[in-house]
């Protein structure tokens, strides 16, 4: 197995995927995902693209991208807060070839490990029409400074699971 020359860990570790189970707002309430009216995409919320929780809110799955000293990348699956009529729009287009141009503005409904980011604004796409959308920009100068730029990935891997 062969380690980076930069922090001395294995290089499989560096180029890491980390997706969130729930949005953070829904971890938070007692029933979780199980609250009676609540519509995900998927029964598994791992699975899941979209989800609606009474009281709670609407959620849209996306990407976000980090870019780590070294050529390496941590991608974030993370919830971002929408309105229940974009929810709407994106479950109308997701599985459609209109998905390509979906675009919408949300709130990031998960906490980075590195970044005081939760519930800021962002904006997704869909950059690849065989994944979920990306954040690609924030009005937050912390999100966009974390979509933007590239960060010292000791700082960053250390606060990811193992």
């Amino acid at each position: 197995m062969s380690t980076c020359a930069l922090c001395g860990r294995a290089i499989d570790s560096h180029d890491r995927h980390v997706r969130f189970r729930l949005p953070d707002p829904v971890v938070r309430t007692p029933e979780k995902d199980q609250v009676q009216g609540t519509w995900k995409t998927e029964e598994d919320p791992n699975a899941a693209v979209m989800m609606m929780v009474p009281d709670v809110g609407a959620f849209v799955r996306a990407l976000l991208p980090v870019r780590l000293t070294g050529g390496y990348t941590v991608t974030f699956g993370v919830w971002v807060g929408v309105h229940p009529d974009d929810l709407k729009r994106a479950f109308d287009t997701w599985w459609a070839p209109e998905y390509a141009d979906l675009r919408m503005d949300g709130r990031l409904a998960n906490a980075l490990p590195a970044w005081d980011v939760f519930g800021v604004p962002v904006s997704l796409a869909v950059t690849d029409p065989q994944t979920t959308p990306y954040c690609v920009a924030s009005s937050d100068a912390e999100l966009s400074a974390v979509l933007t730029s590239e960060w010292d990935h000791e700082p960053v891997l250390d606060g990811l699971p193992d």
